[in-house]
């Protein structure tokens, strides 16, 4: 059995988005998201209601194998969800996103917690820096506040 001390990186930011929780929380979901990211397609969705729902279960395109997704907590009343994303032989990743309304929208506090599950991952583990978060971040918020103040996917935008 080889013990090790864990290889990872957290990174935390708070996304300002033009809406209320009530309107962001749904698009929240591994089949909502495909409304508002160009080219996000699961492989695989596995629930019972055909949305996201705590206990659900996603599958992605991944590198070097599909990456597998576990909704554990998913609290819409709270604005708060909490995922586990693993790619086998890369990183497994704890995701939380906790909403908090304000006077002009939505404060979106997310966290990802990637921890090395190999060389592959140890090298995206270095790499998942402050500036590369704020980076992602800011696209993801500039999609969905894309979606929420038109109602459609922005497309053809590189980030």
């Amino acid at each position: 059995m080889k013990i090790q001390k864990p290889h990872r990186a957290t990174r935390s930011y708070v996304q300002h988005l033009k809406s209320s929780p009530a309107e962001v929380f749904p698009l929240l979901c591994p089949v909502r998201e495909a409304d508002w990211i160009e080219g996000w397609l699961p492989l695989s969705v596995i629930s019972e209601t055909g949305l996201a729902e705590k206990d659900g279960v996603f599958l992605t395109p991944g590198n070097p194998e599909p990456s597998v997704w576990y909704i554990t907590e998913r609290r819409p009343k709270n604005g708060f969800m909490e995922m586990l994303k693993v790619t086998p032989q890369f990183t497994a990743c704890r995701i939380t996103i906790q909403l908090r309304a304000t006077e002009n929208g939505t404060d979106a506090e997310i966290t990802y917690s990637h921890t090395s599950l190999g060389p592959d991952g140890d090298a995206f583990v270095e790499q998942f820096t402050e500036a590369y978060y704020e980076e992602f971040m800011l696209a993801w918020q500039t999609r969905l506040n894309y979606y929420l103040q038109t109602g459609e996917c922005l497309r053809g935008v590189e980030f």
